[in-house]
C-alpha cells in the first residue's frame, strides 16, 4: 500500500526514477489539450455517483433467501448487531439503508482526512486508489451477498467504498481549477455534474442486469455487483490515467491572471494553507452557506415522491379524490406518476450542476448563492400556495428549479473556495468543507420527516402536512443568505508567505521538470493532443451519459402522460 499511498516527498534529480502513478509523471507538456481533463473527471464521477442509486438493490436483497427458498425475513425485534451476522434470514430494508448512510459519512471523512495527501500525491494516484476502494468494495459486497453476511457489505461498500467515494469526488477539483482558471465554475460543474448523473446511468443499468441474471431462485444482485464493479473499474482507471496537471506557471493563452484584476476583490492571487482553514471565519461562513442550501434541497429530494402523491392525490390521474380516499389500483397509478416526477427531478439536479456553476463565472460565486437563497426562498414559500390552488404545473416547476439549485450549490462551492483561499490547497479545503454535506444529510431529512409525522399526529390532512415544513426550509435559506452576506475577502495574515508557498510547491512536485523526472521523451514529443483523441474521450463518457438521459426521459414521460 505504501507504494500507492507514498508521501511523494522524494528529492527530484536526473537519476530519480518515478512510478507511473507519481505526480511528476503527469505534468503536461506544452502541447497538451486541457479539454482532455474534464472527461477524465467525468469517467470517475459517473461511476462513484451510483452511490445515489443503490436503493434499487434494497428490495431484491430483502428477498434474497426467501426467493431461494432457504430463509424468511429477519424478525422485527432482531437487533442491528444480530442482523449484521445473521445468515439464515433476509435483511430488512431499513437495515440495508445503513449502507447508503455510510457512503456519505465516509465520503466526508475521507475527503477531510486525505485531502492534503491528495494535493501532494496528485489526482492520478488518488483516482487509482478511489477505483480500488469503490470497485473492490463492490466485490467484497458481492462476497457478502454470497455468504449472506451483511457486515461484509457494510465493510465493503459502506466503509471501503465510502473512502473511494471521498477520494474520487475531490480528486479532480484542484486539477480542473488549475487547468481552467478562466472558467473555474464551468470546469468543476462538468465534473460534479457526473456525480449527480451516476445514478441516472447506474440505476437503469443495475435493473437491466438484475433482470438478466435473475432466476426463479436467484434475485441476480450478486452477479450485478460483479459486472458493475468490473465495468466501473475500467472506466475509473481510464479516467485516472487521463489526468494531467499543468506545469508551474502555465496559464491559458490570452488570459489575465487574478493578480492583475482590480474589479473583483473576492478573487485572490494568494494561497491559504489547509491546516489554517478551521480558524478562518470565512470558511465557517461558507460551511454554513453550503449546509443550509443542501439541507433545504435534500429535505425535498427525500420526500419529493410521497409529497407529490399526498398533496395532489387523485388529481394526478384525473380522479377527484384525496390521497386517503384512493383504492389500491389508483395508488399504484399515482405512484407511477410520482416515479416519473422523481426522474424529472434528477435531470434538473444534474443540469443545475453545470448551468449554475457556469453562470457563476459571469455572476460571481457570492451573487450566485444570493440567487439560490432569494429565488429558493420564494419558490419554497410558493409551494403551499400552488398546492392549495391545485396548480400542478407551478408546484412541479418550483420543485424542479429548487433541485437545480441544490445541485448548483455543490458544483459552485469549489470555485468559491478557490476564489477566496487560492488554488494551492483547494482540493483539501473542499474536502474539509464536505463535512457540511454530512451535516445537511442528517438535518434536512430529519426536519422534513419528523415535521410530517408530527403534523399527521395532530390530525392535519395529508395535503397540508408539508406547509409548515416549507416555511422552516425558508428559514434555513434566510440563515444561508445572512452567512453569504457576511463573506468578505480574507485578511492577508491568513495567506502563505513566499517561502512557505515555495516549500509546499516543492512537496507537491510542482517545481519538477521533465528532465528531473527522467522524462525527456515526454518533452521531446511535447505531449501534443490530436483532436480525434479529445473527441474520443468525450464520446467515452458522453454515450453512457446520453443513454442515462434517454432512460430518465422515458421514466419522466410517465409524469406528463
Amino acid at each position: 500500500m505504501s507504494s500507492v499511498l507514498g508521501a511523494g516527498g522524494r528529492p527530484a534529480g536526473a537519476s530519480q526514477s518515478y512510478g507511473v502513478l507519481d505526480k511528476e509523471r503527469i505534468i503536461a507538456g506544452p502541447g497538451f489539450n486541457r479539454w482532455l481533463v474534464p472527461p477524465a473527471a467525468l469517467a470517475i464521477h459517473l461511476c462513484i455517483g451510483m452511490a445515489y442509486g443503490f436503493s434499487v438493490f434494497w428490495l431484491p436483497l430483502s428477498k434474497a433467501l426467501s426467493t431461494a427458498g432457504t430463509g424468511t425475513a429477519c424478525p422485527k425485534d432482531m437487533s442491528f448487531m444480530a442482523e449484521l451476522f445473521a445468515s439464515g434470514c433476509d435483511w430488512r430494508i431499513a437495515t440495508l439503508g445503513w449502507m447508503y448512510t455510510l457512503f456519505f459519512v465516509f465520503l466526508g471523512c475521507a475527503a477531510a482526512i486525505w485531502g492534503g495527501w491528495l494535493e501532494r500525491a496528485g489526482p492520478r494516484k488518488a483516482g487509482v486508489v478511489s477505483a480500488l476502494c469503490w470497485c473492490g468494495g463492490m466485490l467484497m459486497s458481492a462476497l457478502g451477498i454470497h455468504l449472506h453476511q451483511f457486515w461484509l457489505m457494510i465493510l465493503g461498500s459502506g466503509v471501503i467504498g465510502g473512502i473511494g467515494l471521498g477520494l474520487g469526488y475531490i480528486s479532480p477539483v484542484s486539477t480542473l481549477i488549475k487547468w481552467f482558471p478562466d472558467r473555474r465554475g464551468m470546469a468543476t460543474g462538468m465534473a460534479i455534474m457526473g456525480f449527480g448523473g451516476g445514478a441516472m446511468i447506474g440505476s437503469p443499468l443495475a435493473v437491466d442486469l438484475m433482470k438478466h441474471f435473475s432466476t426463479p431462485t436467484d434475485v441476480g444482485v450478486l452477479q450485478t455487483f460483479v459486472v458493475m464493479a468490473v465495468v466501473y473499474f475500467v472506466f475509473m482507471i481510464g479516467g485516472a490515467f487521463g489526468y494531467r496537471v499543468p506545469a508551474t506557471g502555465w496559464k491559458p493563452a490570452g488570459w489575465t491572471p487574478p493578480a492583475a484584476q482590480t474589479t473583483n476583490t473576492m478573487i485572490t492571487a494568494n494561497h491559504v494553507h489547509v491546516k489554517n482553514v478551521w480558524r478562518i471565519p470565512q470558511f465557517w461562513l461558507i460551511w454554513m452557506v453550503l449546509t443550509m442550501n443542501v439541507s433545504a434541497g435534500i429535505g425535498v429530494i427525500g420526500m419529493a415522491s410521497p409529497m407529490l402523491q399526498e398533496v395532489f392525490g387523485g388529481a394526478l390521474i384525473d380522479v377527484p379524490k384525496k390521497f386517503g380516499e384512493l383504492d389500491k389500483a389508483q395508488l399504484a397509478a399515482i405512484a407511477g406518476v410520482a416515479g416519473g416526477f422523481a426522474a424529472l427531478l434528477s435531470l434538473f439536479n444534474i443540469g443545475g450542476r453545470f448551468f449554475w456553476a457556469s453562470l457563476s463565472d459571469k455572476l460571481g460565486r457570492k451573487m450566485t448563492y444570493f440567487v439560490f437563497f432569494v429565488l429558493g426562498g420564494v419558490l419554497y414559500a410558493s409551494l403551499p400556495h400552488s398546492a392549495a390552488a391545485g396548480n400542478k404545473l407551478l408546484f412541479v416547476g418550483a420543485v424542479c428549479v429548487i433541485l437545480s439549485m441544490y445541485g448548483g450549490g455543490f458544483s459552485t462551492v469549489p470555485a468559491y473556495l478557490a476564489d477566496l483561499f487560492g488554488t494551492q490547497f483547494v482540493g483539501a479545503i473542499h474536502g474539509r468543507l464536505l463535512t457540511a454535506w454530512a451535516t445537511a444529510g442528517i438535518l434536512g431529512p430529519v426536519v422534513v420527516n419528523y415535521m410530517r409525522e408530527y403534523q399527521l399526529g395532530l390530525g392535519i390532512p395529508r395535503e397540508q402536512v408539508y406547509n409548515q415544513t416549507m416555511y422552516i426550509l425558508v428559514g434555513m435559506l434566510v440563515i444561508g443568505f445572512i452567512c453569504n452576506l457576511l463573506v468578505r475577502p480574507l485578511d492577508p495574515k491568513w495567506f502563505m508567505g513566499e517561502a512557505e508557498l515555495e516549500e509546499e510547491k516543492r512537496l507537491a512536485h510542482e517545481k519538477a521538470r521533465a528532465a528531473e523526472a527522467g522524462m525527456e521523451a515526454v518533452q521531446a514529443r511535447a505531449d501534443s493532443t490530436p483532436a480525434a483523441k479529445v473527441w474520443l474521450a468525450w464520446l467515452a463518457v458522453g454515450i453512457p451519459l446520453a443513454w442515462g438521459v434517454y432512460r430518465t426521459l422515458l421514466a419522466a414521460a410517465k409524469f406528463f402522460h
